[in-house]
């Protein structure tokens, strides 16, 4: 005969318990100690699976987090995820991971799947505003993006005072004209304060603001080859500038990368400083670049936490966690 996948009936008529008993015992609600033994005994003699998504249907909660991130080719958005998880396995959650590539037909595509999945929160990096498209029950944390709904909680890295930060550390590593690269998205976030950063610190500093700051594309290397060359002085082989924030580790990848192809040594010539904290995947835990460091498991550990302080929740305020200087072999120091 073929085997029937055991149910919660089974457990019970093989513990010799009361059906409520079973439920009790598998949803965390205080029983007997014996009548826990022999349901524990029970569950583990028979292999029962609980059914989450069926027990998730009648208590409107699934022991899930859903994550929403534009992809994981970035190994910033793949460092989140991975932190992201480690906070919702702390917390009792499984982690269900949305790729959405940017593309706001997916990401309401994914958003329509957790909120008939009744997932027990969602967090979001979109490029679209999804606030309106996500029932009230659900809380929803918005990382580093801008919502017309400002009901809805927002948390990010402080990127104004990483942009003062990162030009505070060129100057005092002797660079004399630092500039800005940088590509941002058309949806606006907090990430567009790094930008807002170096013009203030430029300010504070009585530096005349020079920087490529363009809309998101796939000619980046152009684009930072073409600014890179106006600056160049082709008679004397040299650079107007000495320093380059650059808005994210991987501009600032591309842009040492320029660099080094036009014959100008790094940090010799040019210092470097990235934005992010992107680690090297070998050797060991080496930076990619000298860079402001976002606090990965301190964003992540803050979105889960809020997702589960149902008390409090939603609280519609932006929270903004420290950044720090990191050297990563761009710099002199």
């Amino acid at each position: 005969m073929k085997k029937t996948t055991p149910t919660m009936k089974d457990v019970a008529k093989e513990a010799g318990v009361a059906l409520g008993t079973v439920s009790k015992v598998i949803n965390g609600i205080p029983v007997g100690e014996t009548y826990k033994v022999k349901v524990e005994a029970a569950i583990k003699k028979l292999n029962y699976q609980v059914n989450t998504y069926a027990r998730g249907l009648k208590t409107s909660k699934t022991e899930t987090i859903t994550l929403i991130i534009p992809s994981l080719n970035l190994p910033f958005f793949a460092s989140f995820a991975y932190e992201v998880e480690q906070q919702a396995y702390a917390h009792g959650r499984k982690l269900i991971l949305c790729c959405s590539n940017g593309i706001p037909e997916k990401e309401l595509d994914y958003l329509l799947l957790a909120s008939q999945s009744k997932t027990d929160g969602i967090i979001a990096l979109t490029y679209s505003d999804i606030s309106n498209q996500v029932p009230n029950n659900i809380p929803l944390i918005a990382f580093d993006r801008k919502f017309d709904n400002y009901q809805i909680p927002r948390i990010a890295s402080d990127n104004y005072e990483g942009g003062i930060l990162a030009i505070q550390k060129l100057l005092e590593f002797g660079c004399k004209s630092p500039v800005f690269i940088g590509f941002h998205s058309s949806f606006p976030g907090e990430a567009d304060k790094r930008f807002d950063g170096y013009i203030e610190a430029c300010k504070k500093n009585q530096l005349k603001p020079v920087y490529l700051y363009a809309t998101d594309s796939e000619d980046c290397h152009d684009s930072i080859y073409n600014f890179i060359k106006e600056h160049e002085n082709k008679d004397t082989h040299t650079l107007d500038f000495d320093g380059i924030f650059a808005n994210t580790d991987l501009h600032a990848c591309i842009a040492i990368h320029v660099l080094k192809e036009l014959g100008y040594s790094v940090p010799d010539d040019v210092q470097v400083i990235g934005f992010d904290g992107t680690k090297k995947f070998y050797p060991g835990e080496e930076y990619m670049v000298s860079t402001i460091r976002q606090p990965l498991p301190e964003l992540a550990k803050k979105c889960i936490d809020m997702i589960l302080d149902e008390d409090n929740y939603p609280i519609p305020t932006l929270t903004l966690l420290p950044v720090t200087y990191e050297y990563g072999g761009t710099t002199i120091g």
